[in-house]
């Protein structure tokens, strides 16, 4: 399992860098409109920034639009790249195409059926948007746990993106999704508990130790 933050901020790449424990960073068209670097700059900067894989994914619309774009990414990012590509017709056939060279991702993933064609065409990542498919469609957890009925004993892994919570992080996990990405906001709830911090704080007033 990895969690990786979503954000193409790097300041909150950086951030994220330091809790040690968040193995990546993934990134959309809309994370890359908020950046104050073209798309292109971003993605340099995040390069250093990420303890791991470094999400792209394409806008280009066409066949070979998609293959360049695809392929100017990983010129950009390198052995680390993972590009994103939308569960298409056309998105299915660039990923039949690419993936013999570059790990490819399948995203907005709204059917266990769409699963299944990116198991097919190479993909190595299939994305829910857990929180979006439950608004959209009723059951996003539903969504994660039908994907890993027809993924399973492949070697395609689930991303659970759009999580709203710690619980619904939590939830998708115990669905079969094998990674989650979050917002930084969500990663630090993640790791927060309100009554880890009474209990450390109850250790703090009664107990001794080596700190000083």
């Amino acid at each position: 399992m990895a969690i990786y933050l979503d954000s193409a901020i790097a300041s909150e790449a950086q951030t994220a860098r330091e809790m040690g424990w968040v193995k990546g960073i993934t990134t959309n068209p809309t994370l890359l409109a908020k950046s104050e670097f073209s798309p292109e700059e971003t993605l340099k900067k995040l390069v250093p920034l990420s303890n791991g894989p470094l999400y792209y994914q394409l806008m280009a619309a066409d066949f070979e639009g998609m293959r360049r774009e695809g392929r100017k990414a990983y010129k950009i990012i390198g052995d680390r790249t993972v590009l994103k590509i939308p569960a298409t017709p056309v998105g299915f056939q660039v990923v039949d195409d690419l993936s013999g060279e570059i790990t490819c991702s399948v995203t907005a993933i709204y059917s266990a059926a769409q699963a299944a064609v990116a198991r097919e065409a190479g993909a190595k990542i299939a994305i829910a948007y857990v929180n979006r498919a439950t608004r959209l469609l009723g059951d996003g957890i539903g969504l994660v746990r039908d994907m890993a009925e027809v993924l399973r004993d492949s070697d395609v892994e689930i991303l659970a993106a759009s999580i709203k919570s710690p619980a619904e992080a939590a939830a998708a996990l115990q669905a079969g999704a094998d990674h989650l990405t979050l917002p930084l906001m969500m990663l630090r709830a993640m790791a927060t508990h309100e009554l880890s911090n009474e209990t450390i704080a109850e250790f703090a007033r009664n107990g001794v130790g080596l700190a000083r």
